[in-house]
């Protein structure tokens, strides 16, 4: 290939991709300013399409015989992942995926499916609750499009997207191909509808079709006592600056539902998401909706102002309580509990750092991105006389593109299919000299060089995670049960191990509980769990339980830490407790840190020492710096002894050595929702 086939090549790598390379478009200059006006309409008009208000009626979900599940009053740990996109969300088709929602159940119940990469995904254990919730925005148009019997894909904007998955090479002319359709297909159905060549009730109609489709499929996998599926979407929102608010929601049940998502062609403000769900709520239609990716919302996504600048009100506050308890705090674009510049005396801050706006390659300031720094914002805003509009609970969840959630970090095969389904895409390990040559001559700025090799850069793939899930405990194992959970905050996350964490608080709780098979039933008779608010009483220092059970198949518990934070003259404070030690070692009283159990990482093969660490960890716990009256949270992070990180697992498998700028080891670990405790009195979210 000589260079002039090489830079022929090179220019049909198009900007704004999934792989973001910055290679000239080869369109012609005035349909370029055709797809450049649409994104501006896009990205800052607050409506394209009218939203739709009907509803309709699905069959009735299966029931398990004429027998409801046996329920636990003491509530049992649950796993799932509530952020799942599957072929009807035009990313992840661009992508090369044609997994479908029926596909995306079959595989978190623990069967294997095909990834665009041309292998096979299975999960090493089933989880117990799914929801695939695919993009709103031209929810199932591009499938339209790819299918040249449609009439959708007669219009002449449809044409470049026929048969786009009729075969997936992942190879670079594939890739180029696949970052063409990445960034035209939504500028051109936005320019199509504002020059009148496509209807909006044909986007609409698209929308409707693939939300029936993607309902069904969660009422078809849906198994009362065993597997629980919810119907749900992602809404898709950023600011002009792109700023990422994105949110999933997610519907209690599916009998009656809105005829369509609501999504950013309705409106671009977060607040319209919330109204409609309000709206729905008086016609009985229960949802909540979780942001995810603060952390690539560079401040946006816990401002301390509404959408419109003005200061938060009570309104405000109770509108977003009401339709958001919760925050998705880890994924695999990065984990949004801390960061190093916000959380400078905690060790554990630097986890899983994702520095970007998300899809993009500009960085996002911590401050208002993560969700300790939310919870301290809340406080102080509440003390100055506003209104708290952060005090939500914690999951994880995947935000798998593929259908497949993936996990584990000795198997983990990425996220957007075609695109980081090698290690080499994902830059783990040194370009080949055709990747590198090629792209490095597009764009130097997606190859950089460590320890002298050239590795690719594609969107900041390197900093991604094999996380995360979500964890509830319900009294069983339904839609009820479990949607109940996530509204009362009674939720924990995971960076994707099965590890159990409880955590309540209260006045009366004893050392005799710890060990007793009536302990939990008197901690909820007698306290507060996660999630919760435990009301001050006069001068009384409240006790809290902590008890965390490690994932049978990953690694072993190092420790157990309670945070804190509060506020003092004004300003936010922090702390990090460790509280139970694995191997029996104890706290130092003054450093409040647990010693050096020994637990270490050989990186020439990824082997563990063997023998230490705990299978569980559990004790009672005051606060030795407690001020009674003093508005604080307090939430439960769960060590992991250190394992390999994916990356280093990609390098050894490779026979390279890990590249240097990314750690090799990680330890995985569990957040619980908080506790308040505070003088102001319960909180329920505002609901009646």
């Amino acid at each position: 290939m000589d260079n002039k086939q090489i830079r022929s090549v090179l220019f049909r790598i198009t900007t704004l991709a999934a792989i973001a390379l910055t290679a000239a478009c080869s369109d012609g200059q005035s349909e370029a300013d055709r797809r450049a006006e649409a994104q501006i309409h896009y990205r800052t008009t607050n409506t394209v399409i009218p939203a739709s208000d009907g509803i309709i009626t699905f069959s009735a979900s299966p029931e398990s015989g004429n027998r409801l599940p046996e329920s636990n009053p003491d509530r049992n740990a649950y796993f799932g992942d509530l952020h799942v996109h599957t072929t009807l969300s035009f990313d992840a088709s661009a992508f090369g995926t044609t997994a479908s929602p029926a596909d995306a159940y079959r595989y978190a119940q623990g069967e294997a499916i095909t990834h665009p990469g041309g292998f096979e995904v299975q999960l090493a254990q089933p989880l117990d609750f799914y929801a695939v919730t695919d993009h709103a925005v031209l929810l199932g148009l591009i499938n339209e499009a790819a299918d040249t019997s449609t009439q959708f894909s007669q219009y002449a904007l449809a044409k470049p997207y026929h048969n786009i998955n009729e075969s997936v090479g992942g190879g670079l002319l594939d890739l180029a191909k696949r970052s063409k359709v990445f960034n035209n297909f939504i500028s051109d159905v936005v320019a199509s509808l504002l020059d009148g060549t496509l209807e909006a009730a044909t986007v609409d109609e698209a929308s409707r079709s693939a939300w029936v489709q993607t309902v069904e499929a969660a009422n078809e996998a849906y198994k009362p006592g065993t597997f629980t599926t919810f119907a749900g979407y992602e809404f898709s929102s950023s600011t002009k600056k792109r700023e990422a608010l994105h949110r999933n929601v997610i519907f209690r049940g599916t009998e009656r539902l809105p005829a369509a998502p609501f999504s950013r062609f309705n409106s671009i403000n977060p607040e319209g998401l919330w109204g409609w769900m309000d709206e729905l709520r008086k016609q009985d239609i229960e949802s909540l909706a979780i942001p995810h990716n603060s952390n690539g919302s560079n401040g946006a996504m816990f401002a301390f102002t509404d959408w419109a600048g003005n200061a938060i009100d009570q309104e405000y506050a109770e509108l977003r309580l009401r339709n958001e308890p919760l925050v998705e705090i880890t994924q695999v674009k990065g984990t949004s509990d801390t960061h190093p510049l916000l959380s400078k005396n905690d060790e554990w801050a630097n986890f899983e750092i994702f520095p970007l706006r998300t899809s993009t390659r500009m960085p996002s300031q911590p401050r208002g991105s993560y969700v300790r720094n939310a919870w301290q914002r809340g406080l102080s805003m509440a003390e100055t006389g506003g209104a708290n509009p952060f005090k939500f609970g914690v999951i994880g969840s995947s935000d798998t593109h593929t259908g497949a959630a993936s996990l584990q970090e000795d198997n983990y095969f990425g996220k957007i299919g075609s695109f980081d389904d090698t290690p080499e895409k994902r830059g783990s390990v040194p370009a080949s000299f055709l990747y590198g040559t090629l792209v490095k001559l597009a764009a130097s700025e997606m190859v950089e060089e460590v320890d002298g090799e050239d590795y690719l850069d594609f969107s900041g793939y390197k900093y991604w995670g094999a996380s995360g899930i979500a964890g509830v405990w319900a009294e069983a194992n339904t839609r009820e049960a479990i949607y109940d959970a996530l509204r009362r905050k009674e939720t924990f996350a995971t960076s994707g191990t099965r590890i159990k964490v409880r955590f309540f608080a209260g006045y009366d709780l004893v050392d005799a509980e710890l060990d007793s098979t009536e302990g939990v039933s008197a901690a909820y008779r007698s306290g507060a769990t996660m999630g919760g608010t435990l009301q001050a009483s006069d001068d009384h220092q409240p006790t809290f339980l902590t008890w965390a059970v490690a994932d049978p198949n990953t690694a072993r518990l190092q420790r157990v830490q309670i945070i804190k934070g509060w506020l003092e003259s004004g300003q936010n404070q922090e702390r990090v407790y460790d509280v139970a030690c694995s191997d029996g070692l104890s706290v130092d009283p003054q450093t409040h840190r647990c010693p050096d159990n020994g637990a270490r990482v050989n990186l020439e093969d990824c082997s563990t020492t063997a023998g230490v660490g705990s299978t569980e960890l559990k004790t009672l716990w005051q606060d030795p710096d407690f001020t009674p009256g003093q508005e604080a949270f307090y939430y439960v992070r769960v060590l992991e002894n250190p394992v390999c990180r994916w990356s280093t697992w990609d390098a050894l498998r490779n026979g390279v050595t890990p590249r240097s700028d990314l750690p090799t080891t990680i330890q995985e670990r569990a957040w619980s929702s908080p506790i308040w405790y505070s003088t102001q009195g319960q909180d329920n979210n505002f609901l009646d």
